[in-house]
């Protein structure tokens, strides 16, 4: 533990750390001014130790912002070291993890890894009569796991892939029109779709009952 009080202090500074082991009930028998002695020979990156943290929670820097109500921005930006957090924004983004201060400094600590969502839990987006629920995976430009309801009559337009995107679904329930680089097919119940590079695409829902779709989409090159 001394160890860790030495690396926050030489990486934040003597009131940050003060506050911070307060906050965390951190008790020692050494005192503040025995730990500042020789605190240049110790290292802490927080940046990377929040990423740590950050993929370990299969969290996007987006959504935690969003958790912590501040912007993703910030988030980047403390990753990268290139700005501190005041130990009140600290806390916020830890709580958003959520980790402990004591296991965020505690460089040996585990962080548990999030492996179950709730439905609560997943990010959902509506667009006109498409309603996609929506979970990110870990690691910078990972996958999403989405869940699509195409309404009745519901139709996206044509659309283009970036060429480093991969996507792929399967329909769960009902039919889905679906137009691939001009190849129009319908597509039913067990049935697949994939698209590589900068292909057009188009969904429609041309029938009268509600179609379900669970696909993956990925930044990463295929």
């Amino acid at each position: 533990m001394l160890i860790l009080i030495k690396s926050a202090i030489n990486r934040f500074g003597w009131n940050f750390v003060e506050t911070i082991a307060k906050s965390a009930m951190v008790e020692t028998h050494a005192n503040f001014d025995e730990l500042a002695d020789g605190a240049s020979q110790w290292e802490f990156d927080l940046g990377l130790r929040l990423k740590q943290a950050r993929i370990a929670a299969h969290l996007s820097q987006r959504q935690l912002a969003l958790r912590a109500d501040i912007s993703n921005t910030t988030i980047s930006l403390i990753e990268q070291n290139r700005t501190s957090p005041s130990v009140a924004m600290l806390k916020r983004i830890l709580a958003a993890l959520p980790v402990s201060l004591s296991d965020f400094f505690d460089g040996t600590a585990a962080i548990a890894r999030k492996s179950i969502y709730r439905a609560a839990e997943l990010a959902e987006v509506s667009s006109g009569s498409v309603t996609t629920r929506r979970l990110e995976l870990p690691g910078e430009g990972a996958a999403q796991i989405m869940h699509t309801f195409y309404q009745p009559g519901a139709d996206t337009g044509n659309r283009v892939s970036t060429s480093e995107s991969l996507q792929g679904g399967v329909i769960v329930r009902g039919h889905l029109q679906v137009t691939i680089d001009g190849v129009r097919s319908v597509l039913g119940p067990g049935d697949a779709y994939s698209l590589q590079g900068s292909l057009s695409h188009r969904f429609c829902n041309t029938n009268r009952i509600e179609c379900e779709v669970v696909s993956v989409f990925s930044t990463q090159p295929a």
